[in-house]
């Protein structure tokens, strides 16, 4: 059997990347990053699409180099065709289907949540075996999305359980906006976080029925008592922000793992797994350790380069569609919204 190489380009958001498995273990993995939208507070579609022009090139010959491969070595390209910033989603797009084209070799397209879940599956050696059993839950939390999936196969995922206004990562981004602290918030709360009191303070928590999510209202609560804290002392913020961040932190990761509890109850199913950028914050991780103990989990976490957005986890994808004969058309478009399953919806409209 001839060796399978796969080239993954992710450009959902403002990280260019490109990574080369082959036979499913993972040989490259590069990523270019935006430093522009740090002035801004967030990303900025258009200056997003502009730097992925800019990168897109430079990112997956640099991804081949390391790789130690040719193009023409290549069987397939995997490319994100969806969700995230439709702009940047057809930089990484219109380029995968060039370069396909020209190679004369199948283009896959991958669904962008549908990678991180499957970030999991991602082989950095041959004897690599981390992965969890099918099935599984894992808890997708991202600044985007907030969802806990039914992992049944890589191609098999059920939501059952998302939020119906903001996710925990927008939510972490906001209130650290509100704090004049930075962006991107999450690395920001989750470092001040660590020597903070986690009980200073109490804000609102949802009462959502089911598994659904909800952090509008933790969000307008944390707003309204900074608002009132700031009118009594104008540097309240400065004097309390480790214990500001550590209360934010602990009611979101509460938030989150009260309903985790309840789907793998529910379900019956111990084998667990979080994916997503939030699942870089140690508070989180710390809390799936924990569980692990109390409730007899059997926990997977990702490691930190595979947590946000990175190629690799687009590369297993298309590596697994591969294996299935499961290629898209030179006409498939991008989209910007879709919820799991959709791409193939899409394709065959």
């Amino acid at each position: 059997m001839n060796d399978i190489y796969i080239l993954g380009i992710e450009s959902s958001c403002d990280d260019t990347s490109a990574a080369v498995l082959k036979n499913g273990v993972l040989l490259s993995n590069v990523t270019a990053s935006q430093a522009v939208h740090e002035a801004y507070g967030g990303v900025v579609p258009e200056l997003a699409s502009r730097a992925h022009q800019q990168n897109v090139v430079p990112v997956v010959d640099q991804a081949l180099q390391r790789a130690g491969i040719g193009r023409e070595q290549l069987s397939a390209i995997a490319f994100t065709r969806g969700p995230g910033l439709m702009g940047s989603l057809l930089v990484g797009v219109s380029f995968a289907k060039g370069m396909a084209r020209s190679l004369g070799i199948p283009m896959i397209d991958v669904n962008h949540l549908q990678g991180h879940v499957m970030a999991h599956f991602i082989k950095e050696s041959e004897d690599d075996n981390h992965q969890p059993p099918l099935p599984f839950l894992c808890l997708l939390v991202s600044g985007g999305n907030s969802q806990i999936v039914k992992v049944n196969a890589y191609n098999d995922m059920e939501v059952i359980g998302q939020t119906i206004d903001d996710a925990a990562g927008e939510a972490i981004d906001k209130c650290s906006k509100v704090m004049g602290l930075g962006y991107p918030g999450g690395p920001i709360i989750d470092r001040l976080a660590r020597k903070g009191n986690p009980h200073a303070y109490q804000f609102s928590e949802p009462h959502i029925p089911g598994l659904n999510y909800s952090f509008s209202g933790l969000k307008t609560s944390f707003l309204y008592n900074l608002r009132d804290w700031v009118k009594e002392d104008p540097d309240f913020v400065e004097h309390h922000k480790e214990d500001l961040a550590a209360s934010l932190e602990y009611t979101i990761v509460d938030i989150l793992m009260k309903k985790l509890r309840l789907a793998a109850k529910q379900t019956g199913i111990k084998h667990v797994a979080v994916a997503g950028g939030v699942s870089a914050n140690n508070g989180l991780r710390n809390a799936f350790a924990e569980h692990a103990r109390k409730y007899g989990w059997t926990i997977y976490i990702p490691k930190f380069s595979f947590t946000t957005d990175n190629a690799a986890m687009i590369a297993i994808v298309g590596h697994y569609k591969y294996l299935d004969k499961d290629f898209c058309a030179i006409d498939a478009p991008a989209f910007a919204k879709t919820t799991f399953g959709a791409p193939s919806e899409e394709k065959d409209k």
